[in-house]
Parts: C-alpha cells; sequence; structure tokens
C-alpha cells in the first residue's frame, strides 16, 4: 500500500489555508463535491505540487441491502482517475432503504448509519465491495463509522467484522480512530479490543477528528477540537502498526489555521508516541528470543556439563549477546537511540506495509471461496432490507420502533437526522434562510416530521419550498413573492432567462393574470 504520510481534509472553506500549511503530505476530497470537468483551482494546485489527493464517498451505502448503483459507482471512478488517486474511500454504512426491495416507500437518510454486525448484513456487504472493487479503477478503503444506537441480536464484535469482511473481499480498511471513541462513549466498546481483532495489514490509512459529549452520548461532529481520548486511542494504534498513512477531518466550525496546524502537530506527537512503544515492544520480543536462544545454546548437545562459575560466564556471555541481538534487530547501535529509530520508523515499511503491497483486486481472491449460494444473498438482501426500511423509516417518517432498538436512543438520532438535514439545506439552499429569517429553522423540522427525504437535499429544499408555498406561507407577502421567486427559478428544466424581453413578457403575464 502506498505510503501518504500526514494529511488533512480538504474543503473550501479552508482550501487557502492549506495550501499553505507546512508539512501537509496528502489531503482527501469529499467525493460528492468535486466536479470531475472542473476541479477546484486550489486542488489543481496541490497535485502539481506532487500532493495526493483522496477522494472519500459519502453516498454509495455499501452496508445497503441494494447492490450498489452503477451510476454512483461510475462517478466515483471518473473522480477517481480525474485525481490520479492512488485509492479511493467509502462508508461501511447504510444511506438509504425501501423501494422495490422491501416494496416500501424509498427513504433518504442524509447519514451514515450502522450496518448490523449479523452473517447477513456481512453476505451482502462482502457481496457490495466485490461490485465496487471490479467497478473503481483503483484499490478500494472502506471506513468504520460512528453510531449512536446499536442493533439488537448482532453476531460479531467491531474488530472481528472488519476482519471477516477483509478477509473475505481483500478490501483495504479505512480506520476512524473518533469513530472508535464515539462507539466507546455511545456503545461501550472497547477501543483496544477491536484494535487488538483488526487485521492490521489491511489498514489503508488512519480517521481523526473531534466531537463533543452531550448527555451522555458523544457526538461525531468533526467540528470541534480532537479530544484526548481519540489521539490516546492512535497512539495505542500506532504502538501496533505503523499506519501508511493519517488525516484530520474537519467539516465546518474552521479554526484559524495555527490552530488546526497544532492539531496536526498533536496528531504527530500521538504516533511518535505509539512508534516509541512499538519499538520497545520489538525490542524487548526480540530480547526474549535471543536470550532464550543462547540459554538453549549453552545447556545443548556438544557443550558439556557447566556448572558453577563456568555456568554463570556462559549466562553472562549468552545475555550480552543477547542485548547485541536485541539492539541490532531493533536497528539503534545504542540503547540511548532508540526514540529516534522509532521516529524514523515512522516513515518506514514494516511488516505490514510490506504485506500492504497487494491490490484490492489480487486480495479479493483471498475469500472468493467465501462466496454464499446466490440464492442466499438474495434471502440475506431481502432480511436485510426489511430490518434497515422499518429502522430508517422510524428514524425520518414517524412510525415506531421497531422491536429491540434503545427508543430514547432512536429518538436521539431522529432529531439529529432532522438537525443535520435542516442544516444542509441551508448550505445547498442558502437564500431559504435569508428570505425566511428566523423562521427558517423552526418551519424546516415542522416540515421534515412529515416529509421524510427521498431524494437528494437539493431536491429536498425544492420540496421544502412547495410545501410552504402550498400553505400560503411565509405569512409576510414580500417574502411569500421572494420564496416563489426562487422556486421558479430551480424548480424547471433549466434556469429562468435574465433578459430584458423575457423579464418583461414574465411581468406582463402576471398583471394579465391578476385582471
Amino acid at each position: 500500500m502506498e505510503r501518504l504520510g500526514t494529511g488533512i481534509g480538504w474543503r473550501p472553506e479552508i482550501a487557502d489555508a492549506v495550501e499553505r500549511m507546512p508539512g501537509i503530505d496528502w489531503v482527501e476530497a469529499v467525493a460528492e463535491n468535486v466536479c470531475p470537468g472542473h476541479l477546484p483551482e486550489s486542488l489543481e494546485r496541490l497535485r502539481e505540487r506532487g500532493v495526493t489527493v483522496v477522494p472519500h464517498g459519502v453516498s454509495l451505502g455499501l452496508g445497503g441491502a441494494d447492490r450498489p448503483d452503477e451510476g454512483r459507482l461510475a462517478a466515483l471512478a471518473e473522480r477517481v482517475e480525474a485525481l490520479g488517486s492512488p485509492l479511493v474511500t467509502e462508508h461501511i454504512a447504510f444511506v438509504r432503504a425501501g423501494g422495490a426491495l422491501t416494496a416500501s416507500p424509498h427513504l433518504e437518510a442524509g447519514h451514515l448509519l450502522p450496518v448490523p454486525r449479523t452473517r447477513d448484513a456481512l453476505d451482502v456487504l462482502c457481496e457490495n465491495v466485490r461490485i465496487a472493487q471490479e467497478s473503481l479503477p483503483v484499490p478500494l478503503a472502506v471506513e468504520n463509522i460512528a453510531a449512536l444506537i446499536s442493533w439488537p441480536g448482532e453476531e460479531m464484535t467491531e474488530g472481528q467484522f472488519l476482519y471477516e469482511l477483509a478477509d473475505r473481499t481483500g478490501v483495504r480498511l479505512l480506520i476512524d480512530v473518533a469513530n472508535m471513541h464515539t462507539n466507546h462513549v455511545n456503545r461501550g466498546e472497547d477501543p483496544a479490543k477491536a484494535l487488538a481483532e483488526l487485521p492490521l495489514e489491511a489498514i489503508a490509512y488512519v480517521h481523526v477528528a473531534g466531537g463533543f459529549e452531550r448527555d451522555g452520548v458523544w457526538h461525531d461532529s468533526h467540528a470541534h477540537p480532537v479530544p484526548r481520548p481519540v489521539l490516546d486511542i492512535l497512539t495505542d494504534l500506532a504502538s501496533r502498526v505503523c499506519p501508511p498513512g493519517v488525516l484530520l477531518e474537519r467539516d465546518e466550525n474552521f479554526p484559524e489555521p495555527a490552530e488546526l496546524e497544532r492539531e496536526l502537530g498533536a496528531i504527530r506527537r500521538a504516533l511518535e508516541t505509539g512508534a516509541v512503544e512499538r519499538v520497545k515492544t520489538q525490542l524487548l520480543e526480540a530480547g526474549s528470543a535471543a536470550t532464550r536462544r543462547a540459554m538453549a545454546g549453552a545447556v545443548g548437545p556438544g557443550n558439556g556439563d557447566v556448572s558453577g562459575d563456568g555456568d554463570a560466564s556462559v549466562r553472562t556471555r549468552g545475555a550480552r549477546g543477547a542485548e547485541g541481538e536485541l539492539l541490532a534487530g531493533a536497528g539503534a547501535e545504542r540503547p540511548g537511540e532508540e526514540t529516534r529509530a522509532a521516529e524514523g520508523r515512522l516513515l518506514a515499511d514494516d511488516g505490514a506495509g510490506q504485506r500492504g503491497e497487494e491490490t484490492g483486486a489480487v486480495g479479493a481472491t483471498r475469500g472468493a471461496f467465501d462466496l454464499p449460494h446466490p440464492s442466499e444473498c438474495r434471502a440475506a438482501r431481502q432480511r436485510l432490507g426489511l430490518a434497515q426500511a422499518a429502522l430508517l423509516s422510524a428514524l425520518v417518517a414517524g412510525t415506531p420502533v421497531p422491536e429491540g432498538f434503545d427508543r430514547v436512543r432512536v429518538g436521539v438520532q431522529a432529531r439529529a437526522l432532522a438537525a443535520k438535514r435542516a442544516d444542509v439545506v441551508a448550505k445547498v439552499a442558502p437564500e431559504l434562510p435569508v428570505i425566511l429569517g428566523e423562521d427558517y429553522r423552526t418551519a424546516f423540522l415542522g416540515y421534515a416530521q412529515t416529509h421524510p427525504m427521498t431524494d437528494g437535499y437539493r431536491r429536498d429544499a425544492l420540496t421544502f419550498a412547495e410545501h410552504l408555498l402550498s400553505a400560503g406561507r411565509p405569512g409576510d407577502a414580500q417574502a411569500r413573492r421572494e420564496l416563489r421567486e426562487w422556486w421558479l427559478e430551480r424548480s424547471g428544466p433549466s434556469p429562468r432567462s435574465r433578459r430584458p424581453v423575457h423579464r418583461l413578457a414574465r411581468a406582463t403575464r402576471r398583471v394579465l393574470l391578476r385582471r
């Protein structure tokens, strides 16, 4: 696997700052926000400087019951080609449910929701990942996600689930240590246990991000500083393996560039601390092995019976030999140089790096014989689809919470989804909060309670405006006219002409219609 180094999530709001930051080896861009034919100039300049750009998808829904959409896969592949990326990443999540598979209304979550860690879900996920691998021109890596809720009846831990996924498909893993912290707080999962169960050689890179806690629930906001527990998990991971790359994610509430640089510095220090621990462990293991060999040689055939001072002499020579092998095996000529050797290993390939050279396509052959029978996979898709549709309907359409779920947590997740939906619509249609003023958020949350999202956020914005206009809202006549004009501009197959003659014709038509 290509070694990436230290990176940061590229966002338009911090594009200039990212270009000026020292020590940035690579960046990650949200794939759906990049237009292949019109790449942002900032990304173009970074690429010209040799900075790697990795597209990070959020809408495939590889953990959903349906097969990945061919159009979305083609679009993702197009972005990979346009950016010249060495790999592409997505999430282990479902983002939509319903439709033909379950004979129920199609629903969009607008968010990454957790996949149940069951055999059914694993079979479906593995098949979906293989479909994606065949459609993409570079290796695929998939990310563990954060969750507020837990599925009842899960059959595997997160580490076991990820291990089997990587083993059966050869897919790479994008490990988000912030998500591990989130799941520790919200689901009681032990990050150290998850790391111990992971196939470390499959790691493509690592995400680090911040969040906040409210009422005992951790929200993975990507809008707050990276907390110490997340850095501690990163250190634990680095004590086990040298990750090919580490990236800081920040999606909103952007601080000054100096603050982002300080966070990157804290990430580098966490990696260095973990590397020192990893080298110490390697030294101890090498020393123990060398001592055992020395002691075995001292009493082995051909050495005769050694006793008294002679025995002590042999043990001393054996111990000194073991010390020499220990230092030589660690690459440090003196015990005091362990730290410097560890720092060097942050950029050097270890066993995981060497094993990571196999591509996703080659790695997929490892588990080729684990393919379930097609009929079994169809049945698994049906069962998974029904379960996911029931949960998503409870979250966005107000239907009863499926049995076995924590109703309070489902309520928290539902409110969080509605709030995120309002925030994103305000971003994709910034005119709406301006037209509606302080009433925007209240009006949108009321609309969301009875109108689940069935398409993307732009369509959601148009449907929201239609809903208000059909109800004779907003009450202010001027605001209502502005909202109607905004809706007319965007609801047709093409924007309305701004030419004076066309504007005059529309005004004349409005006057005639009033008579």
